[in-house]
């Protein structure tokens, strides 16, 4: 105990300092005094300013100085309910499809000294985005902006620059270009051509320059994928056991596509033939497999389900293909229209040249006579060539072991704070977040407006900003060029809902609601826009119009005890700042026939 203190006092003058020369001072002088490695590497440790400065290196020298004395090492995990933390982890672990790290909160591994990083990887980023989706771009843009000579690095384990998903299973099927799969390039329902990825490579800069960029820059880093986080370190592994120190960090890992456990056990030949629909890989591959096949087989009823449904249809017209559309709800998304409104989009879709299966429940799939055999629980049998399984998304929260993140036992996702912080110089953002909504409650979204939203105010926060999270976001959902919606808050079937519609027009298609904009991806636009003061049409509404066969265009409110929590636009574009503020506002409302004519459906 005595050496420990005679080391200290010889330290502790080197930890007023924050330079890079004095920390590896500091480090010296602990490995020469102690007869025990130091357990924290300090060069490693964050320089910035919230929980990541002189706090961390006088920390680094109290774990040194505590090593020399005995070897203790301090660890405490401070967790809000851990038999729903570990159950949610034991569930999450159990599942076939992923693997999840075989770190314990407990027993954390023994820091070691980095190893030589190769050329290409740099041994430190500022600021470090996990994920290369919508979010971790959005947040790199953010960062920029707030900070122009930000030097961030983005690390993904796709081997694609930061994309678009909307367009796999919209636009780019619609496409008359024979090389789209090549070009991903595409034509947006208003005619303009443009390219699925955000920005071109020029854009980026290359990662082994990133640190010595004079004003900085955006690198991203492909093919890599973080496997480990040292939260207490500040740093993270990659695949191939090379580290990653950083100051500020986001996790926008997404998520991953459910399979049907009947599919998982069927065996590989099954699996073989089965797409699980996500990234640019899936969308290349469906596109060569149903050019070459005569039947496929979609096993989903919503959002992406029914939208490959309909591409595929369109394509059925030409290539005598049989497109079959297998769910266990009555009709198209019924999980999120009403009866009457899924039955009449379910007539849409098999005009598209769709054959429906409804309330079709999958007892088993065999692969026969180099057919898949899909086996129904009432008894009827579907041959097919290939399935396409969109039955749903897995938040992907693989660190939450070695990090020692919540996960949330309800929604799934890493539990955040109101500014998406999960904790200290961690932040979450995108489909992987569960954040608290302060109108709606606590809540996990999957839509892309909510990965741009989300990612753009963790950005925001990871500069100082310390905004709280208030934006409803919204989705859409295009069946083909002339039947879309936008929908924003809850949109679930199972709640009471009241329905406006009136005849459309030319007009009002999603080819038409792009033409204003000028952009195919409509949220890009609309979250710019706020409503302050909605004004009601000065159109006269004609009678209202019963559940007829015929809904052209309306609008949908979903109640909660009387008041609106959720609202789809049918065929309604460019209104959602309004659907947006009447959320915020809680009201309850008398007529809302009255309300929906702020949404000018009544006009011509």
């Amino acid at each position: 105990m005595l050496k420990c203190r005679t080391v200290w006092k010889k330290l502790a003058p080197l930890a007023r300092s924050s330079s890079t020369v004095c920390r590896q001072n500091v480090r010296r002088a602990v490995l020469n005094n102690g007869r025990t490695p130091a357990q924290v590497p300090a060069a490693h440790m964050s320089t910035g300013p919230a929980g990541g400065g002189r706090e961390n290196q006088l920390y680094a020298l109290l774990v040194g100085a505590a090593c020399l004395g005995g070897g203790i090492y301090a660890y405490r995990t401070v967790k809000g309910d851990q038999r729903r933390y570990e159950e949610r982890l034991s569930e999450i672990a159990s599942r076939p499809h992923r693997a999840a790290p075989q770190e314990t909160l407990s027993e954390p591994e023994p820091l070691e000294e980095a190893a030589e990083q190769p050329a290409a990887i740099p041994s430190h980023a500022r600021y470090l985005l996990i994920g290369g989706g919508t979010a971790s771009f959005a947040a790199a843009r953010s960062i920029r902006a707030r900070d122009p000579g930000a030097r961030v690095l983005i690390v993904t384990d796709e081997p694609d620059l930061p994309y678009m998903r909307p367009p796999l299973s919209k636009e780019l099927w619609f496409s008359d270009d024979p090389s789209v799969t090549e070009t991903l390039r595409f034509k947006q329902w208003n005619g303009k051509e443009r390219s699925i990825y955000f920005q071109p490579p020029s854009f980026y800069i290359n990662p082994e320059e990133l640190n010595s960029a004079e004003n900085g820059g955006v690198a991203v880093l492909t093919g890599k994928k973080v496997v480990h986080m040292d939260v207490r370190g500040n740093k993270v592994k990659l695949d191939d056991d090379t580290e990653i120190a950083y100051d500020k960090c986001l996790i926008a890992t997404g998520g991953v596509p459910r399979n049907l456990q009947v599919i998982e056990r069927a065996g590989e030949e099954v699996m073989s033939k089965t797409t699980l629909f996500r990234k640019i890989e899936d969308f290349k591959l469906l596109d060569k497999v149903s050019r070459n096949i005569k039947s496929v087989t979609i096993i989903g009823g919503g959002f992406l389900g029914s939208e490959l449904a309909c591409a595929l249809g369109r394509r059925s017209a030409e290539s005598d293909l049989e497109v079959i559309q297998m769910f266990p709800e009555k009709g198209n998304m019924g999980k999120v229209l009403p009866e009457y409104l899924s039955n009449w989009t379910t007539e849409k879709v098999k005009k598209e040249g769709v054959k429906i299966i409804s309330e079709a429940l999958v007892k088993s799939v065999v692969a026969k006579d180099d057919k898949l055999e899909i086996l129904l629980k009432d008894g009827r049998l579907v041959k097919t060539d290939h399935i396409v399984a969109a039955v749903g998304l897995e938040p992907n929260v693989d660190l939450a072991k070695s990090a020692g993140l919540e996960v949330d036992s309800d929604f799934g996702g890493y539990r955040v704070n109101a500014e998406l912080q999960a904790r200290s110089n961690i932040w979450v953002a995108g489909d992987a977040a569960c954040f608290y909504d302060i109108r709606l409650g606590r809540r996990r979204v999957e839509h892309h407006d909510h990965a741009v939203v989300s990612g753009r105010l963790a950005g925001e926060n990871m500069t100082g900003a310390s905004k709280p999270y208030w934006h409803q976001s919204m989705f859409w959902s295009d069946l083909g060029p002339d039947v879309g919606y936008e929908a924003i808050g809850i949109v679930d079937s199972s709640l009471p809902t009241v329905g406006v519609f009136a005849k459309a027009t030319a007009k009002d298609t999603p080819k038409a609601a792009t033409e204003k904009s000028g952009t195919g991806i409509r949220s890009e636009s609309e979250t710019e826009d706020t409503a302050v003061s909605p004004v009601a049409s000065s159109t006269p509404a004609p009678p209202t119009v019963g559940h007829k066969d015929d809904y052209g265009k309306g609008v949908i409110f979903y109640l909660r005890d009387k008041v609106v929590v959720g609202i789809i636009l049918w065929n309604v574009f460019n209104r959602m700042p309004i659907a947006r503020k009447i959320i915020k506002d809680g009201e309850e409302h008398a007529d809302l026939n009255e309300v929906a004519k702020l949404f000018n459906i009544h006009e011509d």
